[in-house]
């Protein structure tokens, strides 16, 4: 039987720490990945992106950069629709009891 294993994922400070030791000269980026068990791709590929984007690098939690007025908006819109969304059924549910209970209710006074 095949065990596959579980993506493993770094905080921000660990990947910085691991670039910052993969500088020094003394060490290959081999060496250090085999230290930090981590793989030796994803050291380089972390590597490239701090090189990239300074100190917006790895922002974490699914988020694209730091979190700006526009993103809390645009969440903030997602979430206010699904509410929305959500009390337009409850309020559909309870048209429906209220027309059922009426109903049953002209029953009763009738017999």
């Amino acid at each position: 039987m095949e065990r596959k294993s579980k993506r493993r994922s770094h905080s921000r400070e660990f990947k910085l720490e691991a670039v910052r030791l993969s500088n020094d000269p003394t060490k290959t980026i081999a060496e250090v990945a085999r230290e930090l068990n981590i793989r030796e791709n994803d050291l380089h590929e972390w590597r490239h992106q701090v090189a990239k984007k300074g100190e917006n690098v790895f922002p974490g939690a699914g988020s694209r950069g730091k979190n700006t007025s526009k993103n809390t908006d645009k969440e903030e819109l997602i979430r206010l629709r699904k509410e929305n969304a959500r009390l337009r059924e409850e309020r559909d549910i309870l048209k429906k009891s209220l027309i059922y209970f009426a109903k049953d209710q002209d029953k009763d006074s009738s017999l």
